[in-house]
């Protein structure tokens, strides 16, 4: 059986502001840094430390949002009001992450662009993982859930994938494995291993659910 942690609900009522105040919230690591590397205060290389420190966020909260379903099958917390959130604060991140590396550190050069892509398999995945992010983005809204139907679903399961080609990046652009590569390793493999077993988790509750309402019955009759 789940172990149920006892949180309090948050009234459907304030759900909008606590949404977009995770907005705000998810986004000041970003703007701090920005500030920074504006300011001169963010190292020796504040270009690279400023694409670097992007990316490392838009890891993260591509971790917190895939965190969501686990939170709620295995401890009743439940999230998912936050998981669209969560995964478009990521999608701006990567998207930072990228218009920083084209702007400020291949000033727009094209040409360097494109042999950097064909030359280094990191930027390779880093580059599918921002492709494949934008029409997650672009149909993370309700139109499209009702417009897609049970595609839409199939669709955002390219996320999984999105998660690999990013961990990949990260690792491959570090060029070391240290505790921070093993770090998101391990989260990645924790977090795509839940969606292998998921299926069997859930009937496995929905047999003990049923069981109980049986027991249940039984006392009552």
């Amino acid at each position: 059986m789940a172990f149920a942690l006892p949180l309090p609900s948050l009234p459907k009522r304030y759900q909008p502001a606590a949404i977009w105040s995770l907005y705000v919230i998810g986004l000041c690591p970003g703007l701090w840094y920005f500030y920074l590397a504006a300011t001169g205060s963010l190292g020796f290389n504040p270009v690279k430390d400023f694409e670097h420190l992007l990316g490392i966020w838009a890891l993260r909260f591509l971790c917190l949002g895939l965190l969501v379903t686990p939170l709620r099958d295995l401890f009743n917390i439940n999230l998912i009001a936050y998981r669209r959130a969560l995964g478009l604060i990521a999608f701006y991140y990567v998207l930072a992450h990228f218009t920083v590396y084209l702007v400020l550190d291949r000033g727009l050069m094209l040409g360097s662009i494109a042999s950097d892509i064909l030359k280094r398999p990191y930027i390779m995945f880093g580059m599918a993982g921002l492709i494949m992010l934008i029409p997650l983005a672009l149909t993370s809204n309700r139109w499209s859930i009702r417009k897609l139907g049970s595609r839409w679903n199939t669709l955002h399961k390219l996320v999984y994938l999105v998660l690999i080609v990013g961990v990949l990046h990260f690792v491959l652009a570090r060029k070391s494995i240290t505790l921070e590569p093993v770090f998101y390793i391990s989260t990645m493999v924790v977090l795509l291993g839940y969606r292998l077993v998921r299926p069997s988790i859930m009937a496995r509750k929905r047999g003990a659910r049923a069981a109980d309402r049986s027991l249940s019955g039984k006392r009552q009759m």
